[in-house]
Parts: C-alpha cells; structure tokens; sequence
C-alpha cells in the first residue's frame, strides 16, 4: 500500500486528481528503484547542477520559466549533497527568508507562484507540516527522522527525460539558427542581384522583383516558430530561384548579342515616363502644324560651342537657335526657375550655358547615369539640351526609377527626331 502521508496543501491550497496521480507515479518510481526494478540503466541518481543546467535548456518543453529554474535552484541548493538520489526522499525545509534570499532577493509572492508551476511541472513535491511550517525532527543521533517542506525526488527521477529533452532543444535551437542563416543569406543575395541587374539596366521586371523581396521579406521576429521560418525560407529559394534565372537570361541576350541598341530599347521602353513622352509629341505636333514640317528635337552639332551667358539673342549660336523659339523661349533664367535645385551643384554659379552643361557633367554622376549614355545624350540632342535635360531628371528624381534608363529613352526619341526640352520645362513650370 503506497503511504499517503501529509498529501493536501496547507492552507487554502486545493487537492486535485492529478496531484494524486503524480504522488503516485513517485511512489511508484520510488519504490522500483529501490527494488531494482527501475529496467534499462535508469538509477534514479543524477548530478544537481547538470540537470539544473539541462532543465534550463527545455525548461519550454515543461512549461517552466527562467524564473521558476531559479526557485528551483534555490531549492537544490539546500541539499547539502550534489547527487540527488529518487529512491529516497529528497526533502528541503528552508525558510521564507532563506529562500528568498537564495532566489536573489525574489518576492515571496513571486515564489509561491513558481513553487506552484514547479509542483505542476512534476519537479518537486509539497510535503507540509500540521501548521504548514518547513522543518524536521531528528534522532537522538541528530540524523533527521521527519521533514516537512519540499520533496526534490521527482526532480531526480526525471533525469533522463530531461536529459534527452535537453538534447531537442540543442537539436531545435540549432536547426532554427541554420534557417535563420539561410534566410539571411538568401535575401542578401536576392537584393544583390537585384540592385546589380538595376545598375547594369538589365531587361527584366527588377522593380517588381525589388517589391515581391520586400513583402516576403523583412526583419525576422525574435521569437519565430520553426514552421514560420520554414516557410520564409521555401518562399526566398523560390524567389532567388527567379532572380537569378532572369538575371542569367538577361546576361546572355545582352552580352550574346551584336547590337547593343536592341536591348538598350528593350530596357528603356520600360522606364519612360510617359508624361515626358506624350508633351514631347504634342509640342511635335504643334511645331508640325505652324511651321509646315517636322520639328528635328533640339539636336546640336556635336562640336558646337554653348554661349557664355544667358541673355544672348537667339541666332548667335547653335544652341541659341536650337533652345529659342517664338512661342516658348528656353533662357538661362527659365532654367534655373524650372530646375531650382540644379544650380545648387554648381561650383561657381550659372553663368552661361557653359556652366550648366559642366554642372551637368557632375549631376549625371550623381544621378547615376553612365558615360556612355550621357555621350550618347549629348551627340543625339545637343549638349545645350542634354543638360536641359539632366537639370530636368534631377527635378524628379524622386519619381524616376532609373535615371539613366529615363535619359537613354528621351535619347532615342532624339536619334529619331522625336523630342524637345519645351515640354519637360513646361511640365515642371506647371507643376
């Protein structure tokens, strides 16, 4: 007959069925260990520190906090052995005081909660006195014959399953750390080759690539399931995956092939803004209709000198012819009213268009425009009008996705006589 002694709370504290099945599986244990019927090589022994140390690992495996491990080890410390032994009872008695002071100053509040959550967990059970105090009678030899406090038994019992919880949880945490890494790694890779295809003007939709990384994508939260984080991982190989297909394709048509215009038109064709494109045909129109034939954009000669100032009657220079007309002349002074953060990039001021097509020289860098598509710009338009046109791009930068995909696009309207700065300057004076 299993002993029942002692086996309801003092106090206030309620009996339940499960605190009666957990006394009994104790006893139970107990009892085939001390009979060596325990099987397999179970000995119901284990070292304090360590199980403390592998409870603390898969402390979420039992429902137990940090703060229940320290209450815990307060406990386990008032056993003056380090092994505990679950075939003989492992009872602790300290004090309110004492084990406050052993819980780093915890409240006593605070530690009857945890006490509770230990009891619930199966790590130790209450053995109280009549009055509900924590203490023990001893022998005439002074060995100790009765104690009333806390039974650490069930915690030594459950070594072995704390130990092997233990090893899923190293297993678990190492398994969250790898995904955690590949999911890093792929999205740094993904936004690598993204930000490259963007700045070589490869063909692709690298922009909607850019948005579908920022929804699956994004800073990991510190405490993910495993499944969430599998699921992060599966969505960047898949998207990677893509990116890197696209990028591959769009390497092989652009670097197999004899022209490079082709792609330069595929690409720019999917930057243009059209607002620019649609006022460029217009003003072709308007030009078309009162003077009889076709406007030829605002093309310079390719060595044409620009004026110094920006008062000179139209006439005296190419650029003077191309940039003035009846209708809307394009002056210096119009420029910098259009385009008012151009001319903060000057070193010495807009003085004449001299200045402005070398201010432009430094703002298409910035801009981020290659070379070769801003000598392109300039032998296609003029270099009047190609600075026209990079004070304008840097006007509206911010709704420009590619700046020099924007400014080789205006270039081949330009090769085809299909484009003039009147309606770029318009637009942003009617802005």
């Amino acid at each position: 007959m299993t002993e029942r002694f002692a086996t309801t709370p003092f106090g206030g504290g309620r009996i339940s069925a499960s605190f009666f099945r957990m006394r009994e599986e104790v006893e139970r244990k107990r009892t085939a260990l001390r009979e060596g019927r325990a099987g397999t090589n179970d000995t119901g022994k284990a070292d304090k520190w360590r199980l403390l140390r592998a409870l603390t690992e898969a402390r979420d495996a039992y429902g137990l906090s940090d703060r229940s491990i320290v209450v815990l080890e307060a406990l386990a410390s008032c056993w003056p052995e380090k092994e505990i032994d679950g075939a003989a009872e492992v009872i602790v008695f300290p004090s309110n005081a004492e084990l406050s002071l052993r819980s780093r100053g915890m409240a006593p509040a605070t530690i009857r909660r945890h006490l509770a959550a230990l009891v619930a967990a199966g790590m130790i059970l209450r053995r109280d006195s009549a009055n509900g105090k924590r203490y023990c009678r001893r022998d005439d030899r002074g060995q100790v014959e009765t104690a009333f406090g806390f039974d650490l038994a069930p915690f030594a019992q459950a070594a072995a399953e704390i130990f092997a919880a233990a090893d899923a949880a190293r297993a678990e945490a190492q398994a969250m750390i790898r995904l955690r890494g590949e999911i890093t790694i792929h999205q740094r890779d993904i936004a690598k080759v993204i930000e490259a295809a963007i700045d070589e003007e490869r063909a692709g939709d690298w922009f909607g690539f850019a948005e579908r990384l920022a929804m699956c994508g994004g800073r990991l939260p510190r405490v993910a399931p495993r499944l969430f984080l599998e699921r992060r991982r599966e969505d960047m190989v898949r998207l990677r995956a893509e990116v890197e297909t696209a990028y591959l394709d769009a390497l092989a048509e652009q670097e197999m092939s004899a022209n490079d215009s082709d792609s330069e038109r595929h690409i720019q064709n999917s930057n243009t803004d059209l607002h620019f494109e649609r006022g460029s045909e217009n003003e072709l129109k308007r030009t078309a209709a009162t003077t009889g034939r076709p406007r030829d954009g605002v093309e310079g000669a390719a060595g044409a000198e620009p004026s110094d100032g920006g008062e000179e009657p139209a006439g005296e220079t190419d650029e003077g012819r191309r940039l003035e007309t009846k209708a809307a002349p394009i002056t210096l002074e119009r420029l910098k009213s259009a385009c008012p953060g151009f001319e903060p990039y000057a070193r010495d001021g807009l003085g004449g268009w001299r200045e402005v097509i070398a201010t432009a020289g430094l703002v298409r860098s910035i801009l981020g425009v290659s070379p070769d598509a801003w000598s392109r710009a300039r032998k296609a338009m003029g270099d009047v009008a190609a600075a026209v046109t990079i004070a304008a791009i840097l006007e509206r930068v911010d709704e420009i996705r590619s700046p020099g995909g924007y400014l080789r696009a205006l270039t081949l309207r330009a090769e085809d006589g299909k484009f003039s700065v009147l309606p770029m300057i318009q637009a942003l004076e009617n802005r």
